[in-house]
């Protein structure tokens, strides 16, 4: 039974505990103690917590890594990922798996233990299996002009089923794009399947970009300029004049399940009625100013007491996959906000929101033991400022539970 004593444990369920152990049995939690469990490995200091939970990225879009340059203009983003993926026609293009390898290695390496990958191809599902990191994958659909939504969410969820892992470790559901990109009878049909799954979670690209802003509320600008270009555009559609939030409450859509993805765009009417249903955003703050749709207002998030969650999007628009870089940099958009409270949505919120709360995200006896240990300098005295601060991959150590 592998039993490890350091300077300090943060459960993520209350303080830091100084000079504490931890118990593993069959992969689980058995004990957590403040004095030195017998037989136990000193691991010094070093600071004992939960795996991270990378709440929202794409996995699949990692052979992207340096070749879609940062932008002012989120359409401009777009527009040269659009470009790239269609000189990649295969989703089981061996550049594309080996760069969806390498991306998931690399979480890993910096100390995330469970995912929230949003695929449109479900080729990340069995590399998942393989390097045994749980996931929930969220299998994006999207189609503005759809003529038959049940049909084509019968046929998604059919694909699903066939990717998800019977034994719950990657699990599958179906998930819309964007209001910008999605149809009202998609929303309606992919909320339908949702709701005859009542352990599974959806996820929405939401308030991201001004652009998305001004097209649900006049129908106008650049994002219905692409969908004309691409000949999805439809006349059935009509702007609902009022913020995209607003209108997915509106047709049904929104409640706790639903993870609402970027939000930079939100005001307090947003945020408000995201707390009345116990949403929970995802946020990617290193994401957001890299495609120019500017940074989350975070530390309104935290005053409006929206649940937050943390994601570092994909290889196309973020440096890597080291959520501690993404804490970091929730820091400096929020340096009024505890540092328990940011390492929480990087941990226990994260894991609720993917609906994993049972196994991951905090240290409790009958949890699941996807434990990391961080190297911590001799100065430090505030181990969770310190955490926050930038942890690079090589001060990460996972601990053997067997």
């Amino acid at each position: 039974m592998p039993a490890y004593t350091a300077e300090w444990v943060l459960p993520m369920t209350g303080e830091p505990r100084h000079r504490a152990s931890i118990s593993i049995e069959n992969g689980r939690i058995a004990a957590i103690g403040e004095a030195a469990a017998a037989e136990a490995e000193d691991l010094g200091r070093m600071a004992v917590m939960p795996a991270l939970v990378n709440a929202h990225t794409h996995l699949e879009l990692s052979y992207l890594r340096g070749r879609v340059p940062r932008t002012e203009r989120f359409l401009d983003w777009i527009r040269t990922i659009m470009a790239a993926r269609r000189e990649y026609p295969d989703p089981a293009d061996p550049d594309i798996v080996a760069a969806a390898r390498r991306a998931i290695a690399e979480a890993r390496a910096s100390g995330t233990g469970l995912l929230g990958d949003i695929s449109n191809t479900l080729v990340t599902a069995p590399l998942l299996r393989e390097a045994s990191v749980p996931a929930q994958i969220f299998y994006e659909l999207l189609r503005f002009d759809v003529s038959d939504a049940e049909s084509m969410t019968r046929e998604a969820r059919a694909k699903a089923d066939a990717a998800a892992d019977p034994g719950g470790d990657v699990r599958v559901s179906l998930a819309p794009h964007a209001p910008y990109s999605v149809s009202p009878a998609l929303f309606a049909a992919i909320r339908a399947d949702l709701d005859a799954r009542s352990g599974q979670v959806t996820s929405v690209h939401l308030g991201e970009s001004p652009e998305e802003t001004e097209f649900i509320r006049r129908g106008s600008g650049p994002w219905r300029v692409l969908l004309e270009e691409l000949g999805v555009w439809t006349d059935a559609w009509a702007a609902p004049g009022i913020s995209p939030v607003a209108y997915l409450e509106q047709i049904g859509f929104l409640d706790r399940r639903v993870l609402a993805v970027h939000g930079v765009q939100f005001d307090g009417d947003d945020l408000g009625r995201l707390r009345a249903r116990d949403m929970t955003i995802v946020s990617c703050p290193r994401s957001n100013q890299y495609v120019g749709v500017g940074a989350p207002s975070l530390e309104a998030f935290y005053a409006m007491n929206v649940n937050v969650a943390l994601g570092t999007d994909s290889l196309a628009s973020a440096p890597d996959l080291n959520m501690f870089a993404e804490l970091a940099e929730a820091r400096r958009l929020a340096p009024r906000v505890r540092a328990r409270t940011l390492l929480e949505s990087a941990t226990c919120r994260g894991a609720a929101a993917l609906g994993f709360e049972d196994d991951y995200g905090t240290l409790e006896v009958g949890k699941r033991a996807q434990i990391i240990a961080v190297s911590v300098p001799p100065d430090v005295n505030d181990v969770e400022e310190y955490l926050v601060s930038g942890i690079e991959p090589s001060d990460v150590r996972w601990l053997e539970t067997d």
